[in-house]
């Protein structure tokens, strides 16, 4: 897997910044999390960064920026189409169950549930477009909290992939060194095993 990242990353380069942040803008704008979660993506990206492929602030500018601005444009498309989006063949494949879970969900907690959403995968993909429907107030409630959780969540994906990406490099400079430490601990097994049988005879 790490092989196949590398290869990846080289022939990518920096449009990691466009796929990653394209697919954490799609997520909640076209409701694509329901099939390819956007934080996937930006895991990923967060290991380039670490690799050196692209930069770690900049990349988490753009996570940020992108995650704000999909469910923007998600909450657009729910306040305009509302009740036809549910009717369409998209929402008939999203499933009933769902969308009264997240109706559930977003009247419990009002704007908050914008926030919690965020870290819902299903969730994160409906909520901005059933706040639209809702008619939730869109500077007053919606962007507030849309922002706090793009922040938190697309920072948070992309310092995990590098965080992760970290301790692979620890990983391997411990899988070079524990064999060797293995083979001397055998070695000295067997030389106390012998020094006892030289010493019983």
């Amino acid at each position: 897997m790490l092989g196949f990242l590398q290869q990846l990353g080289a022939q990518l380069g920096a449009w990691f910044y466009v796929i990653a942040g394209g697919l954490a803008c799609a997520e909640a704008a076209i409701m694509a999390g329901l099939v390819l979660p956007g934080e996937t993506a930006l895991v990923v990206a967060g290991f380039a960064a670490h690799q050196g492929w692209i930069s770690l602030w900049p990349m988490v500018a753009v996570a940020i920026g992108s995650a704000a601005l999909g469910d923007s444009v998600g909450y657009e498309v729910g306040r305009r189409l509302g009740p036809r989006l549910r009717s369409s063949a998209l929402g008939r494949r999203v499933g009933g169950d769902r969308w009264s879970r997240a109706d559930d969900f977003l009247r419990r907690y009002g704007g908050r549930a914008v926030l919690l959403g965020r870290f819902t995968a299903g969730l994160r993909a409906l909520m901005p477009g059933l706040a639209g429907m809702a008619r939730m107030p869109y500077l007053r409630t919606f962007l507030p909290w849309n922002v706090a959780g793009a922040v938190v969540w697309g920072a948070g994906c992309v310092l995990l992939g590098y965080a992760f990406s970290a301790s692979l490099a620890k990983l391997d400079r411990v899988i070079t060194y524990v064999p060797l430490a293995l083979i001397a601990l055998a070695a000295v097994a067997v030389i106390l095993h012998f020094r006892r049988k030289r010493r019983h005879a």
